[in-house]
């Protein structure tokens, strides 16, 4: 064996060791409840060797470190597109809910896979799929409604921000990343349209590291003239279109029949101009019609993302799918579009 083949042949097993004992080193730090970042060094006893190790599992502080790296290494200059006058505009909303990047279902327990590669080939082929269902109209301006449980969990040990432990595929960052690369794809396919407005909702899942990415993408599409953000952490977004107010929210807070009054006390100037309201919630996975209430129209909308193990035994499953939607700018909503996986 040659000294490159040995050295490749060490790096292949001391992947394989590492990760293990990582994954040991996770367990255990669960069991005791303490945070694995908190743990700099550990021991590794065997009957032939006891090893003092470093823990490899990445910090926060390196993760972004390493995005920082990505964005200055690509750093893009959008030209800015020029757009032929719409006669008739309309609105597209296209809103990838509830992916949950970093989720794992195995198909021996679940009967269907779900992973990081799942979850990046359905954002894109769903976004894709809407497009073509609204080709047939003159679109002026999308809405790309995200965030929402865009990753499955908040914290290194692989819970929610809440602390609820989940099944998952990869490590953390790596989500982020897969997301990130999900979202920068979708919304420059978007921009070829029409311009885009991202609208970013808080959710239960990530409450923070959401945050975080969204305030990435922003950070990414900075220097675009056809794309604009709004990442903040308020829990109720709104958008206007013509005559329509549009609220989305991630649909784990306020009470629905709350909604319209809430849009109208925040937003009176909006709640005035527009003869059409709707309010788009997310967080139950499936498709929920409340119809109209006191002057909103209020639905909850599909999870592109599948049912892991919990969800899978106690039933809790529907059909995955990502929705769009298309408004008139003086007709209200004129087209809807469900894309199945």
């Amino acid at each position: 064996m040659s000294q490159d083949e040995m050295e490749l042949w060490h790096s292949i097993k001391g992947n394989e060791f590492i990760a293990e004992q990582l994954s040991q080193l996770q367990q255990e730090a669960q069991h005791a409840g303490i945070p694995i970042e908190d743990i700099k060094h550990y021991w590794y006893k065997s009957e032939k060797f006891s090893i003092f190790a470093k823990n490899k599992i990445k910090t926060y502080e390196e993760v972004k470190d390493d995005i920082i790296q990505d964005l200055n290494g690509y750093s893009p200059v959008y030209p800015k597109i020029e757009r032929n006058k719409v006669i008739d505009g309309h609105l597209l909303i296209i809103d990838p809910a509830d992916p949950h990047f970093g989720k794992y279902a195995s198909k021996s327990e679940t009967g269907h896979e779900y992973n990081l590669e799942v979850s990046k080939k359905r954002v894109i082929e769903g976004v894709q799929a809407i497009l073509n269902h609204a080709i047939g109209f003159e679109i002026d301006q999308i809405l790309f409604i995200f965030g929402n449980d865009a990753l499955h969990i908040d914290q290194p040990h692989r819970k929610t921000t809440a602390g609820t432990p989940q099944d998952t595929d990869g490590m953390w960052h790596e989500a982020i990343q897969y997301a990130k690369d999900s979202y920068v794809t979708a919304i420059e396919m978007m921009m070829q349209v029409a311009d885009v407005h991202a609208l970013y909702c808080p959710s239960n899942h990530d409450f923070a590291s959401g945050y975080f990415l969204a305030d990435i993408l922003n950070s990414w599409f900075r220097l675009s003239k056809n794309v604009t953000f709004d990442s903040s952490i308020r829990h109720r977004k709104y958008f206007q279109y013509g005559q329509n107010m549009i609220e989305a929210d991630h649909g784990d807070g306020c009470k629905l029949k709350d909604t319209p009054m809430l849009m109208a006390t925040e937003q009176p100037i909006m709640w005035s101009q527009c003869k059409f309201r709707y309010s788009y919630k997310h967080h139950i996975h499936h498709s929920a019609k409340y119809g109209d209430t006191i002057g909103v129209n209020i639905e909850s909308l599909r999870s592109l993302s599948g049912a892991d193990g919990w969800h899978d035994r106690n039933g809790y499953v529907s059909m995955p799918a990502m929705q769009g939607f298309v408004h008139g700018k003086n007709t209200g909503r004129v087209g809807s579009f469900t894309h199945y996986y």
